[in-house]
């Protein structure tokens, strides 16, 4: 038992709770005084450095879809290549930024210092490329061209390359099978755009800075699906760069596949017919001019006449569309947008616009008929037809006497559509037009879907262009103060063309009617429009949106949605009048304008149709266009500067037909060696785990097709 004081014992206790109370102040104190001290003393500073504290996210690109013709083949795929790329974050943690790093990589690469710098620079509105656009996070390409050689120096010597990886990664293929090149309906792919970003914001498929989008072609066309959906991995960063944690991931989704209606060995075959026949009208003389013709460019159309399906579709002068991948050099990039290039990049098949010449005149055969004129005419056919002053001559002064409209089409006898042009010209009340004026020749050209887009599945198509009346009052209204300026009652040619311009342009003066009924003028159409009416013919009078795309197929091959074909219209022609135009046309190729380039053609097995053109441009020389088709297809070819249609563009629509239905010079059909008799209904072989089957090209094909791949074929 203690002998301490019951009093004593209290004291103490008292202490200690005291004390104990006193300490407790302090540190409430203390830590009051830190809160103080943390967030109003000194909370801007902390609220600052904890905004620095971000998500960063490091995107992992998906794969692309593939591109494929009719048969399965790839007309644009990916490939493995080893691909060296710098981590930014890594290299700003160096004394230097990484400088005496990207100098010894650009040593090994065989490269200069400062083109492998600047691809590592961030993009910024005064920072021209190259340069990175994509997140500072991620690991920036130098080169998707190494070596093995090359990848294996860098990883063996890591310490001399602290942030360089060499890795295996997928990149676009232009894979060019049977030798095709196929660049302007492929198109090429190319770094997003802040304007692209920003327009798909609130679209299905929104774009990450990373992303390499379609710029043209089918590439650009199905963008969306192709591209699938790129997997992103976000990341906590301070304020110095550094991970401090990871929040989330979503893995990447590859692009669906496009299955296109395009036969790789058909278009092998139309590139290189179209690339001859320029060369070969390159050695022809123009006595025209004195000298030889130009052929400067040119287009070729295959499509099947019953659905509008392109098997074919060739532009010249071309490129290779593999130059974009990785980034196009600026070497090659002017080579293609040069002075002298003639524009490589355009579609001359959907862009190219010209005078048709004769092969429009089933359109104001059309319409003649349609005014009230008997196909059967007879209308006189004599070496010229005269207005006033003013000479139309017909093609080389032929003179056949009174013909019909069907006869008129097999010689392309021009006069004979000069008058009723001009007949019509005088019913509608000629300088003094009537209110409201029949205009059958420009009605019936609308009709036929001119003068405004075909609808087929690529961008940038052009509309072409029928010159009525709006149209020669709005083109007046343009250039009415440029032509009262320099026009002169008594000045020059162009002069006074700009004087009579200034007074009359917005007039439909009887030379522009009949200029305008044999295809020349202000008419301008595109061979992919031309291709269209000339199926419809075949096919019954339906006008189809050409189409390149047959179905999508999801990366599994269990979504398959097909393509169908669409109709934006029927030919104002009577059941009776087309078979009328289509006994004419096949009237042509045996004993008309085009019979030279069709001698021994099996006609009793394979109808053939034809129309030559030869469409005289001022300035130029004359537009070569031959036009056909058959029950199963239409093909359309065009040559600028390249003379005559039988002369400069028929031999190679033959020989396209030849490899088509297996037909030798002869006559003789060889089903061994047709390339498509008919065709392609189906879509290719889809096997269980979404991969498509190929079918195999041929042996004389795949030959090509690896002399291309090696550069040696041209």
């Amino acid at each position: 038992m203690s002998n301490i004081p019951e009093t004593g014992r209290t004291t103490r206790v008292t202490v200690r709770l005291v004390a104990l109370q006193i300490l407790v102040f302090s540190l409430l104190l203390t830590l009051g005084g830190r809160l103080w001290y943390l967030q109003i003393r000194n909370g801007d500073e902390y609220t600052a450095e904890a905004a620095n504290n971000h998500v960063q996210q490091v995107v992992h690109p998906a794969v692309r879809g593939s591109i494929l013709d009719a048969r399965g083949v790839p007309l644009a795929d990916n490939e493995t290549r080893l691909v060296v790329s710098a981590s930014r974050t890594e290299l700003m943690k160096l004394p230097d930024d990484g400088k005496a790093v990207l100098t010894r990589l650009a040593g090994v690469l065989g490269m200069k210092p400062k083109d492998v710098m600047d691809k590592v620079r961030l993009c910024d509105a005064k920072t021209p490329q190259p340069c990175w656009n994509g997140s500072p996070y991620q690991p920036i390409p130098i080169t998707d061209e190494a070596s093995a050689k090359q990848a294996l120096q860098i990883r063996e010597r890591e310490e001399d390359f602290p942030g360089i990886s060499a890795e295996p990664t997928a990149v676009r293929r232009y894979a060019a099978p049977a030798g095709s090149n196929a660049a302007q309906v492929l198109g090429y792919l190319s770094p997003v755009t802040d304007e692209q970003i920003k327009e798909a914001e609130h679209t299905k498929s929104p774009l990450l800075r990373s992303d390499q989008v379609g710029s043209n072609g089918l590439e650009r066309q199905y963008d969306s699906r192709l591209r699938g959906k790129a997997g992103v991995t976000r990341y906590e960063v301070d304020n110095l760069g550094r991970v401090i944690g990871q929040r989330e991931s979503q893995r990447a989704r590859p692009g669906d596949n496009v299955v296109t209606s395009i036969d790789s060995r058909v278009q092998a075959v139309a590139e290189k017919e179209l690339d001859q026949a320029m060369k070969e009208a390159r050695t022809q003389f123009d006595k025209n001019t004195g000298t030889n013709y130009k052929a400067d460019s040119g287009a070729v159309v295959v499509m099947e006449a019953k659905t509008g399906r392109v098997v074919a579709m060739a532009s010249n002068p071309t490129y290779d569309p593999n130059a974009w991948v990785g980034g196009i050099s600026g070497k090659d990039y002017k080579k293609l947008t040069g002075k002298n290039s003639n524009y490589p990049l355009l579609n001359r098949a959907i862009q190219g616009q010209a005078a048709p010449g004769s092969i429009f005149k089933v359109v104001p055969t059309t319409a003649a008929v349609n005014a009230g004129y008997s196909f059967n005419g007879p209308y006189a056919c004599t070496s010229s037809f005269n207005i006033g002053s003013q000479v139309f001559k017909n093609f080389e002064s032929e003179n056949y006497g009174g013909i019909s409209l069907g006869r008129a089409l097999e010689v392309s006898c021009d006069t004979v559509f000069y008058r009723i042009a001009y007949d019509e010209w005088k019913k509608d009340g000629g300088n003094k037009p009537k209110k409201h004026p029949d205009d059958w020749f420009y009605k019936t050209a609308h009709q036929f879907g001119l003068g405004k887009e075909t609808g087929i599945d690529l961008p940038n198509e052009v509309t072409g262009r029928v010159p009525d009346r709006q149209w020669k009052k709005d083109y007046w209204k343009a250039n009415k103060d440029a032509w009262c300026k320099s026009g002169k009652k008594d000045g020059n040619y162009g002069q006074r063309i700009a004087y009579e311009n200034c007074l009359e342009g917005m007039k439909m003066r009887a030379g522009d009617s009949v200029n305008y009924s044999i295809g020349q003028g202000d008419t301008l159409v595109t061979p992919i429009q031309m291709a269209t009416i000339y199926a419809a013919i075949s096919n019954g009078g339906t006008l189809y949106d050409p189409t390149l795309g047959k179905a999508i197929v999801s990366p599994d091959g269990k979504d398959v949605q097909e393509i169908k074909p669409t109709s934006h219209g029927k030919l104002p022609m009577s059941r009776a009048l087309r078979a009328q135009v289509d006994s004419a046309l096949a009237g042509v190729a045996t004993r008309g304008t085009a019979a030279w380039r069709f001698q021994g053609w099996p006609q009793d097995k394979i109808p053939m149709h034809a129309k030559t053109g030869t469409a005289e441009v001022y300035g130029k020389q004359t537009t070569s266009w031959f036009a056909t088709y058959t029950k199963d297809y239409s093909i359309v070819m065009t040559i600028s500067q390249g003379g005559t249609g039988s002369g400069a563009s028929g031999p190679a629509v033959r020989k396209i037909y030849n490899a088509l239905y297996g037909v030798d010079a002869k006559g003789n059909i060889d089903q061994k060696k047709a390339l498509l008799p008919k065709p392609q209904a189906g879509l290719p072989k889809i096997s269980s785990d979404g991969s498509i089957e190929a079918q195999p090209l041929g042996k004389q094909f795949e030959t090509t097709a690896r002399e291309r791949r090696r550069g040696t074929h041209s």
